[in-house]
């Protein structure tokens, strides 16, 4: 039996384990990108494990998140993140070269390899017919360090592409919110998504770069298209094509599912407030005042939607009661667009063109108005994202958005009356690497620089064998790492200083969280409780570390995303699901849970006995704890568990 994509990439990249579904896998890794949000912390975790120079082939970190200099301490983040890079041997992308997945597609992603990216959407470079993955921080950093990624082998599961896209108002943003509705938040967890079939021709790199980038909305560890030709083309149009690789599946290839799409049939779609699963045709809400439009982010900012987007505007005007935000992903696409005058275009039709940043995306500017509709083109909707806690937000293609701004409301865009151009794929791009710095010379006396803001990574002592703690919140479904971690303006800019973000960890659900979280931590620590899917979007392994920071001994969920479920790993806290969905509806904010024996059960079936001292009654819950997790959580994260590695490793070698 012939080998699909995914297996063919990892077998090239084993380093121990067995392509079997559920069985843990080390993957040799090529590349491993950061950006400033994440970054921060994960050079601060590299820098702790002693090391002189990364250990992977290639090594970036990019500045796209943080951009606002409202104070010190973004920039001197930057000039942090700048200083490590040069001297530990990474590129260094700088402010207003881009938003880190679309350049890291101009720049770096290649056929073949693997990435791994300190994002959640760094599944984008799947678009170049690459594993990359999305991961925290600290996996980053001792990935950088020589070790191997591991995770456990997911299903594989194969989208069949038939049909073509009846363009140009039906895009490859249609698409992924097509397999949204279908498949919904959860349906790609402890799965990668490998497209194939005849409808793959349809779609170029940026395209289907659109499609995997937003395959990280469906809980998938990643998706990946073929190398064919279509990557051949874009990769000599960026200059690179001693790049390009031709990899496609065997024909006898197996997979664990297949789900079947005619991109023939997809119509334009919108996912309404206040998830990306919640979709629906554009034309069953025709009507639907808009009061701001958002175009870009790293799902729509190549420069086929921004061209598309022009097209829409050249010689419209933005609706009085729209206000339009529009940033390009790079600076590439940014001057390309510029020398076609297409930027004018943009001007003189009302929009704001901002800078190439994930800027609104990620809650940096441009909330919308108390109570208002946005549209945007990103790729999440969550509630309170935006920067405003009411605001009803949806997600459109850049086609739709930029046709709603110009009619002041919802309106099927083939039936607004705007006539465009289909959109041709150049065959040469504009290359200008003149931001993305080199590396420093191994041995050069260079000095990182840290700004009063940049802390001590804070460590979890080891597991106790009894865990005795107050359930301090109990949550629903779908929590996501905004509900745990707030982004934005006010928050971000604390990335590099634990004690200080810690404050803000639940703070958009109960104000008082951190508080009580500190005054529990003399009883024992605190334990959280969740739903379904707890932890699902960013990557953001703040949303674990600050609560280690705070005391959390647990968190009880029916279920975890992957990346977090990492994180909490990564960092001590005992992930544990319920063995009946009805003992959550019967555990309370303020209860008292008492587990013992832990270092026994940890190592036998992980079944455990929960004692709820508060109410007199008992029940199970259980962890899938592979080993090196289980050693991981003994040690109180993998951060001690690296150097207690190093130090054994060191001790053999003498």
């Amino acid at each position: 039996m012939g080998n699909n994509l995914v297996e063919k990439i990892f077998r090239a990249h084993l380093s121990y384990g067995e392509l079997k579904t559920g069985s843990p896998v080390g993957l040799k890794v090529d590349q491993v990108y950061t950006q400033d949000a994440t970054g921060t912390m994960a050079w601060l975790q590299f820098e702790a494990m002693g090391l002189d120079r990364v250990k992977v082939p290639l090594a970036v970190s990019y500045v796209d998140h943080n951009m606002l200099q409202q104070d010190y301490m973004n920039p001197d983040d930057h000039l942090f993140l700048q200083t490590a890079a040069a001297k530990y041997g990474a590129f260094f992308s700088r402010p207003g070269n881009g938003i880190c997945h679309q350049v890291h597609l101009e720049q770096f992603a290649a056929p073949g390899r693997i990435a791994l990216g300190t994002d959640s959407h760094t599944p984008t470079g799947g678009g170049m017919g690459m594993i990359s993955i999305g991961v925290g921080g600290l996996d980053a950093a001792t990935v950088m360090g020589g070790s191997s990624f591991e995770l456990t082998m997911p299903k594989i599961v194969k989208i069949h592409l038939t049909g073509r896209l009846r363009r140009p108002y039906v895009t490859a943003m249609d698409v992924i919110l097509e397999i949204l509705r279908s498949l919904t938040v959860k349906g790609g967890v402890s799965r990668i998504f490998e497209y194939g079939g005849p409808g793959v021709r349809d779609l170029n790199v940026t395209e289907r770069a659109t499609i995997t980038n937003m395959g990280a909305e469906l809980g998938a560890t990643t998706s990946i298209f073929p190398s064919d030709e279509r990557t051949k083309f874009y990769l000599e149009a960026v200059g690179r094509s001693s790049d390009w690789v031709e990899l496609t599946a065997d024909e006898d290839a197996s997979y664990a599912e297949t789900v079947r799409i005619n991109l023939s049939k997809i119509e334009p779609l919108i996912a309404q407030p206040h998830s990306p699963d919640n979709v629906v045709a554009v034309s069953s809400l025709a009507g639907t005042k808009v009061n701001q439009v958002c175009i870009g982010s790293c799902t729509n900012s190549s420069y086929q939607a921004m061209k598309s987007v022009a097209a829409v505007l050249k010689g419209n005007t933005v609706n009085e009661g729209v206000n339009l935000l529009i940033n390009p992903g790079s600076k590439q696409v940014y001057e390309m667009l510029a020398r076609e005058g297409l930027i004018s275009d943009m001007i003189a039709s009302g929009a704001r063109v901002l800078e190439a940043s994930c800027g609104p995306c990620i809650g940096m500017g441009g909330a919308p108005g108390s109570g208002q509709v946005s549209v945007r083109s990103f790729n999440r909707n969550f509630k309170g994202r935006s920067g405003t806690k009411d605001a009803f937000v949806y997600l459109a293609s850049p086609v739709s958005c930029a046709v709603f701004a110009i009619k002041g409301e919802i309106i099927d865009p083939r039936e607004a009356g705007i006539v465009m151009k289909k959109f041709r794929e150049p065959a040469n791009y504009l290359i200008n690497r003149n931001f993305m710095l080199q590396p420093g010379q191994a041995g050069s006396d260079i000095r990182v620089i840290k700004g009063p803001n940049i802390k001590d990574v804070p460590v979890k002592g080891p597991l106790s064998d009894r865990l005795k703690a107050e359930v301090l919140l109990k949550l629903g479904d779908n929590v996501t790492t905004d509900d745990i971690m707030p982004a934005g303006s006010a928050v971000l800019p604390f990335r590099s200083n634990i004690p200080a973000i810690s404050n803000f960890v639940f703070s958009n659900i109960d104000n008082t969280f951190s508080r009580r979280a500190i005054e529990a931590e003399s009883r024992g620590g605190g334990i959280i409780i969740g739903g379904e899917n707890y932890g699902q979007g960013s990557s953001r392994e703040h949303a674990a570390m600050a609560p280690m920071f705070l005391g959390i001994q647990a968190v009880m969920a029916k279920s975890f995303a992957r990346i977090h479920r990492s994180n909490l790993i990564n960092f001590g806290i005992l992930p544990l699901q319920f063995d009946k969905a009805s003992d959550h509806e019967k555990v309370e904010k303020g209860d008292c849970l008492v587990i013992s024996d832990i270092f026994k059960i940890i190592d036998a079936a992980q079944a455990y006995t929960v004692e709820n001292t508060t109410k007199g009654y008992s029940f199970t819950v259980s962890s899938t704890l592979n080993a090196r997790e289980r050693e991981i959580i003994r040690k109180g994260g993998l951060l001690p568990f690296t150097r207690e590695c190093s130090v054994s490793r060191e001790a053999g070698e003498n």
